[in-house]
């Protein structure tokens, strides 16, 4: 039987499968279309293996490099095959099929300013747990990555995307999509502040299918000046003019 490898680092596995395959590092980031240097530095744990940089490697490697086991969710919440849990909105998968796949994620940077931040989130069936879930990735905070349970209640007609991490909740609740396919909505998570205080924030967020955008998609911090700015400035103003979402003051 084979071994999860769930709980084994990244770069563990990623020496193991280049001692294994007998090539040198210079070789693996040929091989993956990477720059040695991403290679060498993201091995010595000085920056994060992103999603782009694993799907490289594992296609290089042939061996699979991300968590496949369930993701960490709302206690022990299942619900019958091809059917959501009660408290997740009794949904089925067919009912919400059209929710799964990759969104650009972008919201105001919550260190101020002008800036926005972006990252990738993934929505997809789980058959383990008969739910929506979902993966975010390309963040390049890669310690303050999310996963977990996606809810979708007929009542409100509102979607919410729920971390639960030892009883402390972060949530996402979107609107319905647009008909070109955007959800817009508020995020209230934790913010680090000056040394290990945490701080309560909300803000608008936005998902884009990547399609959507007319420049090629960038993460992380987004400042004025960059290709994509103003466009997704744009998204995340109209999340509170339309409104999809009210921040009182």
């Amino acid at each position: 039987m084979a071994t999860s490898n769930s709980h084994i680092p990244v770069a563990e596995l990623v020496r193991e499968a280049i001692a294994r395959k007998r090539i040198s590092r210079q070789q693996l980031a040929d091989e993956a279309r990477i720059s040695l240097s991403t290679l060498e530095k993201a091995l010595s744990g000085q920056r994060p293996f992103t999603l782009n940089t694993l799907v490289r490697l594992e296609d290089a490697l042939g061996v699979s490099l991300r968590n496949n086991e369930p993701v960490p969710l709302i206690g022990d919440t299942q619900g019958t095959p091809g059917v959501a849990p009660e408290e997740l909105g009794a949904y089925s998968r067919l009912a919400v099929s059209w929710l799964e796949g990759d969104y650009l994620v972008v919201r105001p940077s919550f260190s101020g300013g002008p800036s926005l931040y972006a990252y990738q989130t993934n929505i997809a069936w789980s058959d383990p747990h008969s739910h929506l879930v979902f993966r975010e990735g390309e963040r390049v905070d890669a310690e303050f990555t999310q996963n977990g349970a996606v809810s979708v209640p007929h009542q409100s007609g509102y979607i919410y995307l729920v971390t639960n991490r030892h009883g402390q909740y972060r949530m996402i609740v979107l609107a319905r999509p647009t008909i070109s396919g955007e959800m817009f909505g508020i995020i209230t998570s934790l913010q680090a502040t000056r040394g290990a205080h945490l701080l309560p924030v909300s803000s608008p967020i936005v998902f884009i299918p990547p399609e959507r955008l007319e420049a090629a998609v960038s993460f992380g911090s987004i400042d004025p000046g960059h290709a994509l700015y103003d466009e997704l400035k744009a998204y995340v103003t109209r999340a509170v003019d339309e409104p999809f979402a009210m921040l009182l003051k």
